[in-house]
């Protein structure tokens, strides 16, 4: 199986060190000549997956058509508003047949669509979609400790190939046929983890970010349902396992993009300071947006909003969560 991997951040360097690692030859794609000529030459991404060997088989290269030629098997790891345009780059390059997998988490801002269905709007080569999804840090797969993740397609066997090509002793993948409800958990609980890390920044403490999670997936599960997501897939790890990991660690940039607002930076200036892309800035508008669309109640997705987007103080949006009207708890 030939395999090509679109973008060169830390997942896509994680994801063609682990197919490596299983002798699949690997062409990774980047848009910049610098970042290419770091990963052939030095076998390593120095600023972004830092100490990670890149083996022999993988090679890296600016030149999409030379990347997808002949590919079986396409691995989408790129931000999520960027998407859509490299999509047009790719269209007329790949077979028919190809299986896309996706593994970047978000929801496209300008049409509040989830990113399979940017996919399919833009491929019309008969091309299949597989989200790839999970609590999943890049700096842990590429040093092969062991994770669970969920491979996601309306078609059960497409989701079973993708199972079979990253299985690893250390990388164990699960299907599902709710690709919806796997997009949306990657993607919301972005959002929610952004939250924590503004109520870290504050000063509040575990009290606090277990409230933030326990009912931000309810806010999560809320618009599945919405959108016809299945609730068990909630509950499972593109639910809570992606939330608790994207909320508790380090690693994660959303958390580390809320830490410094709470602790008074601008929104500008924390997302400046992470240097990477923080999916859920972006995904806050569009989830948001979704929750009015379908008259589903989200507050700490609107607070979130409001902070991100209308320059609310932090301290004041989470006197409003917790002085709202009494409610019992429901889903």
């Amino acid at each position: 199986m030939n395999i090509s991997v679109i973008g060169a951040g830390s997942m896509g360097i994680a994801v063609a060190v682990l197919l490596s690692s299983k002798g699949y030859n690997i062409k990774i794609w980047s848009a910049f000549k610098d970042e290419v000529e770091m990963l052939n030459i030095h076998k390593e991404h120095k600023t972004k997956l830092p100490g990670v060997y890149i083996s022999e088989n993988v090679v890296a290269s600016t030149d999409m058509e030379f990347v997808l030629h002949n590919a079986d098997m396409a691995v989408i790891a790129l931000p999520s508003q960027t998407i859509r345009a490299v999509l047009r780059m790719m269209r007329n390059m790949m077979k028919n047949n190809t299986i896309l997998v996706c593994c970047s988490k978000g929801i496209e801002q300008e049409t509040n669509l989830l990113l399979s269905d940017v996919i399919k709007q833009e491929i019309s080569n008969n091309c299949i979609v597989v989200a790839l999804s999970g609590p999943s840090h890049a700096e842990e797969i590429g040093r092969f400790v062991p994770t669970a993740v969920v491979a996601a397609c309306e078609e059960i066997k497409y989701a079973e190939i993708v199972q079979d090509v990253f299985m690893t002793s250390t990388f164990r993948v699960y299907t599902n046929i709710d690709i919806v409800g796997v997009e949306l958990g990657g993607a919301l609980k972005n959002v929610i983890a952004l939250c924590a890390g503004i109520s870290d920044g504050l000063g509040f403490g575990d009290n606090t970010k277990a409230a933030l999670m326990t009912r931000g997936m309810v806010e999560i599960a809320r618009l599945g349902a919405a959108m016809g997501a299945k609730p068990e897939t909630f509950a499972g790890l593109t639910g809570i396992g992606d939330l608790i990991v994207t909320c508790t660690s380090m690693h994660s940039r959303n958390r580390r993009a809320g830490i410094l607002i709470g602790q008074g930076k601008s929104v500008k200036d924390a997302l400046d300071q992470v240097k990477m892309v923080v999916e859920g800035y972006s995904t806050t508008k569009p989830a948001y947006e979704l929750s009015k669309l379908k008259n589903v109640p989200m507050p700490i997705t609107t607070e979130a909003y409001n902070i991100l987007y209308e320059g609310k103080d932090a301290k004041q949006a989470v006197t409003d969560l917790m002085t709202r009207d009494k409610k019992y708890e429901i889903w």
